[in-house]
């Protein structure tokens, strides 16, 4: 599953996975054709959850 955004004309992709008993959640930034890992990982106990906590730092890192 992965969820879509654009931050500051960016391209950004929160891709999650089943993680033991729960879900990992990382993100990929869109160049082109490419994609680059932007080094961000969150876990959690729920899909969302793990996809919220991962967009909360992204949106945190660009923002900065």
């Amino acid at each position: 599953m992965a969820r879509q955004l654009e931050l500051l004309g960016r391209r950004f992709w929160i891709l999650s996975e089943p993680h033991g008993s729960g879900w990992k959640a990382s993100v990929v930034e869109m160049k082109g054709e490419a994609q680059e890992s932007v080094g961000i990982e969150a876990t959690a106990e729920t899909r969302g959850a793990a996809d919220d906590a991962a967009e909360r730092k992204l949106r945190r890192l660009v923002h900065s």
